[in-house]
């Protein structure tokens, strides 16, 4: 999941560190040769890596004395992973790194402090939040490549058959699939049992996971109970389609939506070349995007996702030296731009949203939903919280479990990860 979700708990290879440069005499350099760093690219292999694949060319043609080795590790491996090469010294000289990873592999020195360097050269013309979200304890160790969240993407065509409009709050939504379903037979929409998509009825009901100022948690609180219970309630009903909890639930509910045969899902920009694929959108104007539905105190919103490229700091000095000037390169409006308008993704720069990037519909949609964004508060655990949730949502929306039982059980679990956080 990918781009705006932790990484889900694999058993790390150190076999892959041995892949990783990391100023290894492994690495091919020669003394009077250019410096190879390693990249690991969490990107999507088949939509999104051919593009960065392009840029590095075009990098090594500009400079000379540093070849790029590339590597594209799978999204939900990456986190553990890099932790497990990096422990072991023998990590990438540089990592696209989810946004939530960055302040958690800051907080092991893991990562190179990058304020004054060559890779924030261009730090004003960034969006201040995303800078933000890349910083732990007042440096910063990333530099923001793509930025997403999450909105209801919906199918234009069959909302206008069935006259209704995008729904403003969560009970609109349930009347409207009600109708797309009365009207066109198709259910009018599909929800997710994974957290981070569940994230969002939280912020509805004005709440979090955790309190981090107040070093609480708040999962099972009030609030947080009436948002996971709002959230169950899409899962029954006429034309809201059942929960699925199987481990392809998130390609069932992507191809159902991409193909009509459900008119709205949550979904995030990573998504749109693929929405572009299916029989629904080959019309691209058909594809509908909206702030997501707000909760029962009236506000909207959604998780601030994306990416940042980030240095290890256990590489040499000639390999972080050649590693800036990547993270320049990488970063930069042009790259930026080139990154948007081949794989549909938002770009971390106001230069970067040219008159060519912001013709794309789907791009321009994402943006206008943007201001609804929550931002992760800066805790370093904050991304590994949804984990515990990962496991009991699916139980609560299968019915094998009941809301206070699994919210119960992820509150305990929450517990072990902040134990200096009260319930």
């Amino acid at each position: 999941m990918r781009r705006g979700i932790a990484a889900t708990a694999l058993v790390a290879s150190l076999a892959l560190a041995a892949t990783a440069c990391g100023g290894d005499s492994d690495s091919g350099d020669k003394a009077d040769g250019p410096v190879t760093i390693t990249w690991w690219d969490t990107s999507n292999a088949t939509n999104e890596a051919p593009t960065y694949k392009a840029l590095i060319k075009e990098f090594e043609a500009a400079n000379k004395d540093v070849k790029v080795k590339y590597v594209n590790v799978p999204f939900d491996q990456a986190q553990n992973k890099f932790d497990t090469a990096a422990g072991a010294s023998g990590a990438p000289d540089v990592l696209r790194a989810e946004v939530g990873w960055t302040p958690a592999f800051a907080k092991k020195s893991y990562l190179l402090p990058l304020d004054g360097t060559e890779a924030l050269a261009d730090e004003s013309k960034f969006k201040p939040n995303l800078i933000e979200q890349a910083k732990y304890e007042g440096k910063t160790y990333g530099v923001p490549i793509v930025t997403d969240t999450l909105a209801l993407v919906y199918n234009k065509e069959l909302f206008e058959k069935a006259g209704v409009e995008a729904p403003k709050t969560w009970d609109d939504l349930k009347k409207a699939a009600a109708t797309i379903k009365d009207k066109t037979g198709v259910d009018g929409y599909w929800g997710s049992t994974q957290a981070y998509y569940a994230q969002s009825f939280l912020y509805g009901e004005g709440t979090d996971t955790v309190d981090a100022d107040a070093k609480k948690i708040t999962v099972n609180s009030d609030a947080a109970k009436k948002a996971y219970g709002t959230w169950l309630s899409l899962f029954s009903g006429k034309g809201l389609h059942k929960a699925d909890t199987t481990a392809d639930a998130y390609a069932h509910i992507q191809d159902a939506f991409v193909n009509g045969k459900v008119a709205a899902i949550i979904q995030g920009p990573w998504e749109i070349t693929n929405f572009y694929k299916g029989a629904a959108f080959k019309d691209k104007a058909n594809l509908g995007i909206a702030t997501v539905p707000a909760g029962s105190t009236g506000k909207a919103g959604a998780p601030t996702g994306g990416h940042n490229l980030s240095v290890y700091a256990g590489s040499d000095a000639a390999h972080q030296k050649a590693s800036l000037k990547f993270l320049n390169f990488m970063t930069s409006a042009k790259s930026q731009a080139t990154i948007a308008l081949k794989n549909s993704t938002l770009p971390t720069r106001d230069d970067a949203y040219t008159a060519e990037v912001k013709a794309d519909p789907g791009i321009a949609g994402y943006g206008t939903v943007l201001a609804a964004a929550q931002p992760r508060p800066a805790l370093p655990e904050y991304s590994s919280l949804w984990g515990p949730l990962d496991t009991e949502l699916p139980k609560i929306a299968g019915g094998k479990e009941s809301l206070d039982k699994g919210l119960s059980n992820a509150e305990t679990a929450i517990a072990k990860l902040v134990p200096d956080f009260s319930k």
